[in-house]
């Protein structure tokens, strides 16, 4: 392969045409390097479909970039020369082709970025790393908002976004005179045998092959293969947007915080894959949503409840990583240390809310927000799972999970153990809320109207005792006012029975029995 001007590097979850990197690359003088890696694949055990999904779709792009006249310089997982990391491929590529420039796009997490800072003097090259510009809000941008605030309110954050994209605006108003309709979303679901069919995506010969390799290379790894559906090209992914836009959109709203158990995706997107691995462009994901609404065939609150994720959530978490780092990923305000149980890995519990939410997460790489915030969520910040150890398990067996846009989703909101930096209370809840949200507690041994004693479900009494130990640090939070009334309003005999009850509860989980 003849030297070249310009090596670039794309990265997996990188796969845009309007990358950065990209945008004055020449097919006749530049070379396009993609690698899959061992170091990116096991820096934490990744679920089996995440690895089969990114490596499938880094392929299909590679192909759809050399039907385009680039030359793609493309190492396989397998193939013999393999250097086995991002640094490691690249300079083997730069030995090769000796390129004057090395061009990068920023990549998604810190630890990546800094071994980019040192691939300069790797290379004895320029190495020129561009923003990514895929994002609405860049790092300058939010540094600017958060300035000078005592709280990251990401509800204002989110208003700034839709003043600056024009998404649901009337003219500097937003449209039917309301930022957020969140209030009409909170409605439980049913089964409903007319809810529309999910479109399938059929497993081309590519997609064979890579999935044959990981159940090789990485059998051991959480998950299974043969429930694999994700689209793995471009066109595959615009196809499922659309979908999800004609069949899906005008009933999102009001369940979009609901779970069933025999209906783990109910009228959810499946889009954050996606548009994370840059397949789709968020932007046009939102007008896509928002022309839905203006054309009458979708309701401004499901519409809202959809763009709100994207520009709002999406955008505020990669501005709480990137102004946080690198000490954000330490963080354990409220001190748990208890290790993550088994059955995280295997759904071998008697909880029938977790053993659905991690089975389904064992079968499709994926669990909606609710379930991740809380039920698995939920079950680690009232138990006191370490914190650092949930943040890789959520890496993990996730698909979408990448740790800028997951850190701060478990560190922050789901956890607390930022202290606030992102949330404004802790998300505890006893098992009153996941009985009104679920059908998961009419299977389940434990009863979820019985507070405490053999037989009650575990959330309740660990509900209370998470208040109750971590009381010196949360009482004087101003959202927690009304459950620490109620406890203290509590007989001494009726807290002591919550605290014991959590006791006996937590020593089963610690010694490794069932529960």
């Amino acid at each position: 392969m003849p030297s070249c001007r310009h090596l670039i590097f794309v990265l997996g979850d990188q796969l845009s045409p309007t990358l950065t990197s990209l945008s004055d690359a020449d097919p006749a003088r530049d070379v396009i390097l993609m690698a899959e890696v061992m170091a990116e694949a096991t820096y934490v055990r990744h679920h089996k479909q995440k690895i089969a999904f990114i490596f499938s779709a880094m392929r299909h792009f590679a192909d759809e970039l050399r039907a385009q006249g680039f030359t793609v310089r493309y190492t396989r997982l397998n193939d013999p020369d393999n250097a086995g990391s991002l640094s490691g491929e690249l300079r083997r590529a730069a030995e090769a082709l000796q390129p004057e420039t090395v061009i990068v796009t920023e990549p998604g997490e810190w630890r990546v970025l800094e071994d980019m800072k040192g691939w300069g003097q790797l290379l004895a090259r320029p190495v020129k790393i561009r923003p990514d510009t895929r994002f609405l809000c860049s790092h300058a941008e939010f540094r600017a908002w958060a300035e000078g605030r005592k709280e990251l309110t990401m509800e204002f954050f989110y208003r700034e976004m839709r003043r600056k994209t024009g998404l649901l605006m009337e003219g500097d108003q937003p449209a039917g005179g309301r930022w957020n309709f969140d209030t009409e979303n909170r409605k439980p679901a049913k089964p409903d045998l007319l809810r529309p069919r999910r479109r399938s995506v059929s497993t081309d010969a590519i997609t064979q092959e890579v999935l044959a390799l990981v159940e090789e290379r990485f059998s051991s790894h959480i998950g299974r293969l043969d429930r694999f559906g994700f689209a793995v090209t471009r066109a595959e992914a615009e196809d499922l947007q659309d979908a999800f836009m004609a069949d899906h959109l005008p009933q999102f709203g009001e369940t979009q915080d609901a779970m069933l158990s025999s209906d783990p995706f109910l009228n959810h997107a499946l889009l954050s894959f996606y548009i994370n691995i840059g397949f789709l462009d968020p932007m046009s994901v939102c007008r896509a949503a928002e022309r839905a609404y203006l054309e009458g065939r979708a309701p401004l609150n499901a519409v809202e409840g959809f763009i709100r994720q994207i520009i709002g959530w999406r955008e505020y978490v990669r501005g709480v990583y990137w102004l946080k780092m690198p000490d954000y990923v330490e963080s354990n305000f409220l001190d748990a240390q208890r290790p993550l149980p088994d059955f995280f890995w295997t759904a071998e519990t008697d909880m029938a809310c977790l053993s659905t939410v991690i089975g389904e997460t064992i079968d499709h790489a994926y669990a909606h927000h609710i379930q991740r915030l809380m039920v698995t969520g939920n079950f680690a910040l009232i138990a006191g799972l370490h914190p650092h150890q949930v943040h890789e398990w959520y890496l993990e067996v996730y698909a979408d999970a990448y740790e800028w846009v997951e850190l701060p989703n478990v560190i922050g909101m789901s956890l607390f153990a930022d202290g606030g930096v992102l949330g404004s209370k802790p998300y505890a809840a006893s098992g009153n809320y996941i009985s009104k949200m679920s059908d998961y507690c009419s299977r389940c041994r434990y009863d979820v109207k019985k507070k405490t004693g053999e037989g009650a479900c575990p959330f309740n009494a660990l509900y209370w005792d998470f208040l109750d130990r971590n009381g010196e640090k949360l009482s004087g939070n101003r959202r927690l006012a009304q459950p620490y009334a109620t406890w203290r309003r509590m007989s001494e005999a009726q807290r002591q029975d919550y605290r014991a009850s959590a006791a006996r509860f937590l020593a089963k989980l610690e010694a490794g029995a069932r529960v």
